[in-house]
């Protein structure tokens, strides 16, 4: 056991090398400080804007310092991993479901960014037996994005997103905290926005009350995720079109987005069967069958019933008569979040063809009368 570590400008380097030699897409160095992002976090949880993730408000006082994920901190390694593969559709055909690209592939990218970071901290104790580590990937109470800032890796969008102008905002954010003292890299001071608002303006929902601020009770991507075991608000619903879990309205706008490279992680190329996803035979899915397809996927999260819900809310907006039958048979589901959510389905879907048949009678009606009139002109010759 080696009692000389390497000095920390050299061990820096050598992690930075060894984290882009494991796929990672971008790595820093962020000293282990209180995150300036802690203020915000309590003045928007006071606010009421986190709904009911009430895990952000149990563990608030753990985000105040990354202590709380590792005792003796002193550095953070930051890491970035490109999801953004090919390009979504851009129409999908009635019924069927929009799923978040960070969704598409058949892993969950939470186990792809640990085992990565495992190999790094593995790297790390090689040159450093003494040292402690603690891998954190978007569960342990660290803010992620606010040490991803200070690490140089990007800056934050007006949507809430980290960007970075060469890879955009496709990114998935890891830390490697350790007890070590690296290296820091300088952090990302500047904004490079400047005047454009296109993806607060393109958020059908309205979830962005102010630039840099999300309401995520009106969010599409926590409507279909977060929010589990109860109703997505009425008036949220349109607005959710055929979004099934997840929503990237906000990204895709982003010009930042429009030369971001793809990815080269072979973990997240596409399934078929989560880009899109059929609407109505996921209503037929029981418990088993669901486990058996999305357990190991992200789209496990709002378990069965939310996926169902969602299902039932892209078929009010977006499917037809054909989808009546499936919907009905979804009143009988075991769960009152699926029924509920198929009744209005089924209703909007009615209210819809009642609107269509008397807008074609009314067209129908101006068209006859237009030709009785130009029938009877003189120009007509009869």
């Amino acid at each position: 056991m080696s009692a000389h570590p390497p000095p920390a400008d050299d061990l820096t380097d050598a992690l930075k090398q060894e984290g882009l030699r494991l796929g990672f897409d971008l790595v820093g160095v962020a000293p282990a400080v209180s995150p300036e992002g802690f203020a915000q976090l309590q003045a928007w949880l006071e606010r009421g804007l986190a709904g009911e993730m009430q895990y952000l408000p149990r563990r608030e006082e753990a985000y105040r310092h990354p202590e709380s994920v590792l005792s003796g901190v002193r550095s953070i390694v930051m890491v970035a991993l490109n999801y953004r593969t090919v390009e979504p559709p851009g129409e999908v055909a009635p019924g069927q479901g929009r799923v978040s690209r960070y969704a598409w592939s058949d892993c969950d990218y939470h186990d792809v960014l640990r085992s990565k970071l495992k190999h790094l901290a593995a790297f790390l104790h090689q040159r450093s037996p003494d040292s402690r580590t603690r891998v954190a990937v978007d569960t342990a109470p660290l803010l992620e994005r606010d040490f991803a800032r200070l690490a140089g890796l990007g800056w934050f969008g007006k949507n809430t997103m980290l960007i970075n102008k060469r890879k955009g905002s496709w990114l998935f954010l890891g830390g490697l905290l350790t007890d070590l003292e690296l290296r820091p890299d300088e952090p990302h001071e500047t904004t490079h926005c400047g005047t454009c608002t296109r993806c607060l303006e393109a958020c059908p929902t309205d979830a962005f009350p102010e630039p840099y601020v999300l309401d995520a009770t009106r969010c599409i991507s926590y409507l279909t995720i977060e929010l589990r075991d109860r109703p997505v608000p009425e008036a949220h619903r349109p607005g959710m079109g055929d979004w099934l879990f997840g929503c990237d309205i906000c990204q895709d706008v982003c010009p930042w987005n429009r030369k971001a490279p793809q990815s080269t992680a072979a973990e997240f190329h596409p399934s078929r069967e989560l880009a899109p996803a059929d609407c109505v035979s996921l209503l037929s899915l029981s418990q088993e069958e669901f486990a058996s397809r999305f357990g190991q996927t992200p789209l496990s999260r709002p378990g069965r019933e939310g996926i169902l819900r969602n299902a039932c809310i892209v078929l009010g907006n977006t499917g037809d008569q054909t989808a009546v039958t499936a919907l009905e048979a979804a009143l009988d589901d075991e769960s009152p979040l699926v029924r509920e959510a198929a009744f209005w389905a089924i209703e909007r879907l009615r209210q819809r063809d009642s609107s269509r048949f008397h807008e074609e009678s009314a067209g129908g009606s101006s068209r006859n009368e237009s030709s009785q009139e130009w029938e009877s002109t003189p120009e007509s010759g009869r």
